[in-house]
């Protein structure tokens, strides 16, 4: 019924045949084995449809095996085993579990009598183990597995015939970053793994291996508590900040806004270098973001805390400028401390450009609207400045700075207002 490969096989064997052709005189017979056994098949075939029905189960032989499926010889009459319904779990190809000519028993699903198609089911001849998979395997658990496959974003594995579950990739270890699974595991390979999450509707449970050993950020939280002062190494540079290698492969990260009070730091590059020894403050440790802060900055005192002591609004300073932009000039107040002249500051009169009057490195004298100690912003004003130009001004700023100036007109005079 099908084609032949080795037909030695068949040398010796009494079988029944029939006579297609005869010629005397050529003295030649043509003989056919395949129509009888079409014969023998349609038989099979009538005897077949009239007991088929959908729910049967029914013994039958693998005839061809494909990609999507087997087709299952029932006598007579083929019938389709898809793959989705071979097993409950997953299979990548019908030819890893089955071979041509095995003995099967199946299930009838559906029967289409007049086109004489019929597919069939082998995993619905048990119980489907997602039904009762929540209360088998409850969330935290720790269960036993095997590792059938590994992909470039985790492990598969079984943890029991049919039911497969995941451990991907960034649940392998705590601190190691794993590029492929296959680094650490084999196929084959028993575990030990905790259920992360179970869900039976899309026939998926999250496996995690690293639950199954100490949780080191855990235990480096309890050993540095914020505020310690420690040492280590750079071990990376990034334009938003530098990481610092501690213990047990986390690295803590100094974030660029914690490096320096007064600097205004545009790259680590440009202060530190990989593999220097550096000392920081710990900031906080993220236990469930896995997150080291660190700060340099944080080993002085915050010069912007006392900063509203020494120059409440009103006081008068003089600095150089330091920036000029589109939206005002920038005023050193004292090293590192800048304060803004926003340009609605600098004067009484309309300025389209605060270029068209200031140059950087021009010392300008100015009061101080507020400070923004939190956010590390000091507002400055120089038309208010102006004002003192009036006798009546004059008095009431050297009452309220007298401690600040000894003489606002000589402080006046002789500086670019």
């Amino acid at each position: 019924m099908h084609p032949v490969k080795d037909l030695d096989r068949y040398i010796g064997q009494v079988m029944d045949f029939q006579i297609l052709k005869y010629d005397r005189k050529r003295n030649n017979v043509v003989l056919s084995r395949k129509a009888i056994l079409e014969i023998e098949r349609e038989e099979k075939k009538k005897e077949t449809l009239e007991t088929l029905e959908e729910g049967k189960v029914i013994e039958g032989i693998v005839k061809n095996i494909t990609d999507y499926g087997l087709f299952i010889d029932l006598g007579g009459i083929d019938g389709l085993l898809h793959i989705t319904d071979m097993s409950w779990g997953r299979i990548r190809h019908p030819s890893e579990t089955f071979s041509r000519d095995d003995k099967i028993t199946v299930k009838v699903l559906s029967f289409d009598r007049e086109k004489e198609r019929v597919s069939l089911g082998l995993k619905q001849l048990t119980e489907n183990p997602w039904d009762t998979i929540v209360e088998k395997y409850l969330v935290g658990s720790i269960i036993e597995g095997k590792v059938v496959s590994l992909m470039d974003y985790g492990a598969f594995v079984e943890i029991e015939p049919g039911v497969e579950g995941l451990v991907h990739v960034s649940e392998v270890f705590w601190t190691k970053k794993i590029k492929h699974p296959s680094k650490i595991l084999s196929v084959g390979d028993v575990i030990k793994v905790m259920v992360l999450n179970v869900n039976p509707e899309n026939k998926r449970i999250s496996l995690g291996l690293k639950q199954t050993m100490p949780n080191p950020w855990i235990e480096l939280k309890e050993r540095y508590p914020e505020g310690t002062v420690i040492k280590g190494e750079i071990k990376n540079i990034t334009d938003f900040g530098i990481f610092v290698g501690i213990e047990n492969d986390i690295d803590g990260l100094i974030h660029v806004s914690d490096i320096s009070w007064k600097k205004r730091v545009k790259h680590p590059s440009e202060f530190y270098k990989k593999g220097q020894e550096i000392e920081a403050v710990i900031l906080g440790i993220d236990v469930d973001a896995e997150k080291f802060s660190l700060g340099i900055k944080q080993l002085e005192e915050n010069p912007w805390e006392k900063l509203a002591s020494r120059y409440a609004p009103g006081s008068i300073i003089t600095g150089k400028v330091t920036n000029i932009t589109d939206f005002g000039i920038f005023v050193e107040i004292e090293e590192g401390i800048e304060g803004l002249v926003h340009i609605s500051e600098i004067s009484h009169e309309r300025i389209k450009s605060a270029r068209d009057i200031y140059s950087v490195g021009d010392v300008v004298s100015a009061v101080i609207k507020n400070i923004d100690a939190v956010n590390h912003k000091i507002g400055l004003s120089i038309k208010e400045l102006e004002k003192a130009s009036d006798d009546t001004s004059k008095k009431q700023y050297l009452n309220n700075n007298e401690k600040v100036v000894s003489n606002l007109g000589d402080m006046l005079a002789g500086i670019k207002v």
